[in-house]
């Protein structure tokens, strides 16, 4: 019964993260996910990432990565170009466009990041990361 108690509080929680973050990503227009292939990109510091690459650094792993990108170039987030050393590789680079949209919502997400966690102490939130690392790894 304890198993299911962590489970379905996990996921309770899980979803409300995800709701709020959800929310604070409103007003810029993106989702969870698009806000994702950005930061992922924003991380390869201007080196270009594969589908592969991003789809292996998603939280969501259910999605659909080729289909994010493609909104991401319709709001002109990121560029996409065949590679050069083989043409059936996408490179996948975010615009300064996209760096700029970022910078403006990082601390908005910092901000709710800090609300959630300021509900616990520094010693809690390190034991339930270590706990977190504990069960994730066993999974």
């Amino acid at each position: 019964m304890l198993a299911r108690s962590l489970v379905v509080e996990s996921m309770r929680l899980g979803q409300f993260l995800s709701d709020e973050v959800s929310f604070a990503l409103h007003p810029y227009g993106l989702s969870i996910q698009q806000f994702n292939v950005l930061r992922i990109l924003r991380g390869c510091q201007e080196k270009p990432a594969s589908l592969q690459y991003i789809t292996s650094r998603m939280i969501h792993k259910t999605s659909n990565t080729t289909r994010i990108v493609d909104r991401l170039l319709e709001k002109k987030l990121v560029d996409r170009k065949p590679c050069a050393e083989n043409r059936r590789m996408i490179e996948i680079t975010i615009t300064k466009q996209g760096l700029s949209l970022l910078t403006t919502i990082d601390p908005v997400i910092d901000k709710k990041e800090n609300e959630v966690a300021s509900r616990l102490s520094e010693k809690e939130l390190t034991a339930l990361l270590d706990n977190y690392k504990k069960l994730f790894v066993t999974l």
